[in-house]
């Protein structure tokens, strides 16, 4: 039960509050950090669990009216650390926290697992003063545990629920984090991503996904999947909510040797946000994904297609990436997991926890009504892999897709047509740019006649960040698409 004030405050502010609004609020008194914890705890334990929950919560932080307390006499004492500063945050629970938090990547497995140190992105957010709020549901162990499992499905935290309709799919694997952020059970939230992790269920939920060039964020303490593939990535409402939140999160991790090459540490995200944005930029359409979408949102993509058009871009309709009808696989994802996941259960994974994959797939078979619901397919051929990844399918397959991907690939379709970025509706040209490990920004592009959000994605070479932000800018100011959903 919220007090009188606070309840005003939610009525009147809360859904769809944004950083700049809230920053506002704080600079007036009118509210505080503790107080926005509080009205958010109330949202998610008025929508979150019960029958009609959207079960997109998995743990909440038991310290955070605490951290916001503190955080709260810091601004009185001594001013703000900057935009993150007391603003609550959710994050996937495959991100390492060493506090009163569990890691489980929605694993039974690891449900009574307490990593022994942050994930390096965890360390930044508190350095930046943000709010550890929870964690959030996701596809256990990324999707990357079975074939056949629903998007969305732990073991450990159950179905999440699109809010936009209990029947519409809700994308994978980092369900949770864009559920919450829908629903407004936070301004910000991360996910992470390996081929669509981020940008499916951002899509879905009708918010702002960032799927960041492998290298502009570190990996360091992710429970992961590839070590080629693997980023974690913001989510929020707005596309200027998700560049703040970037500029606090893109860095170098001396750990992480990708973020090595990062060139865009020093960029202020929200400087390229520009309403003009899409003025005389070429842009491509990858027409050959549109048949794998429902006659409704063919039709949202196309009137998405002429409001760029409308807003000056010039766009090259269609594009092919060359490499598209390759010979792909999964073969890399297979070979990385086994090595990458006992890399993390050694260095993260505090007692009690399996040991290895091979432990791993062990105790999921003490308990398979529970555990192994729709089975453990890709655990088990991940397991069959030397772990040393001398395999000459996997080094074939890695080649392959480093080649094929970029040089064969995107960077072809971009240097023929001269493009600025490629789109895509939601996350169904996701594959290629996931291999290349080069980046994607979605926002919203409407609805069916049914309520079912549609996303627009803007995709392009390495560290092109800045362009496909500037873009997708553009084109959410001209059309603001985005609808909140209304909740059970």
């Amino acid at each position: 039960m919220l007090s009188g004030r606070l309840q005003q405050f939610s009525d009147k502010y809360l859904d769809e509050l944004t950083l700049h609004d809230v920053h506002e609020f704080f600079e007036k008194g009118t509210i505080t950090a503790k107080d926005l914890v509080l009205l958010y705890l109330e949202r998610i334990s008025l929508f979150d669990s019960g029958s009609n929950g959207l079960n997109a919560i998995i743990e909440i932080n038991p310290d955070a009216l605490h951290i916001a307390e503190s955080l709260d006499y810091e601004r009185q004492e001594t001013g703000s650390r900057g935009a993150l500063h007391g603003i609550p945050v959710l994050i996937k629970d495959n991100l390492a926290t060493a506090d009163k938090m569990h890691t489980s990547a929605g694993s039974l497995a690891m449900k009574d697992s307490y990593a022994h140190e942050d994930a390096f992105l965890v360390k930044q957010l508190r350095e930046a003063g943000a709010i550890i709020l929870g964690k959030t549901n996701m596809t256990e162990w990324a999707n990357f545990m079975t074939d056949g499992m629903p998007a969305g499905f732990s073991s450990r935290g159950g179905q999440v629920v699109n809010p936009y309709g209990r029947s519409f799919d809700v994308g994978g694997s980092s369900t949770g984090s864009a559920t919450a952020i829908a629903a407004n059970f936070a301004m910000l939230s991360i996910g992470t991503e390996t081929s669509g992790s981020i940008l499916s269920p951002a899509s879905q939920h009708s918010v702002v996904g960032v799927k960041p060039t492998v290298g502009l964020l570190s990996r360091t303490g992710i429970i992961p999947i590839s070590i080629t593939q693997d980023t974690a990535g913001p989510m929020a409402r707005t596309v200027k909510d998700v560049a703040t939140f970037l500029n606090y999160l893109s860095t170098v991790d001396e750990f992480d040797h990708p973020t090595n090459s990062n060139v865009l540490t020093e960029l202020d995200f929200t400087s390229v946000l520009d309403k003009e944005g899409l003025k005389g930029k070429r842009i491509g359409i990858v027409r050959e994904v549109f048949d794998q979408m429902a006659p409704e949102q063919v039709l949202v993509m196309e009137e998405a297609i002429l409001q760029l058009q409308k807003s000056g871009a010039v766009v090259v309709d269609p594009v092919q990436i060359p490499s598209s009808q390759s010979p792909w696989t999964i073969d890399v994802m297979i070979h990385e997991f086994k090595v990458s996941l006992n890399t993390y259960l050694h260095d993260f994974a505090g007692s009690p926890a399996p040991n290895s994959l091979k432990e791993l797939i062990s105790f999921n078979q003490m308990d398979p009504e529970n555990k192994l619901k729709f089975g453990q397919l890709m655990l088990e051929r991940s397991e069959k892999t030397s772990g040393t990844l001398t395999e000459s399918e996997y080094l074939s397959a890695l080649t392959f897709d480093h080649v094929y991907s970029k040089e064969m690939g995107i960077d072809a379709c971009i240097e023929e047509n001269q493009l600025d970025a490629f789109v895509f509706p939601n996350n169904l040209g996701a594959f290629i740019p996931a291999k290349a490990g080069y980046p994607s920004v979605t926002v919203p592009a409407g609805y069916t006649s049914k309520g079912e959000p549609v996303g627009i994605t803007f995709s392009g070479t390495a560290y092109a960040e800045p362009t496909l932000l500037k873009l997708a800018y553009a084109f959410e100011q001209a059309t603001n698409h985005r609808v909140k959903p209304t909740l059970p």
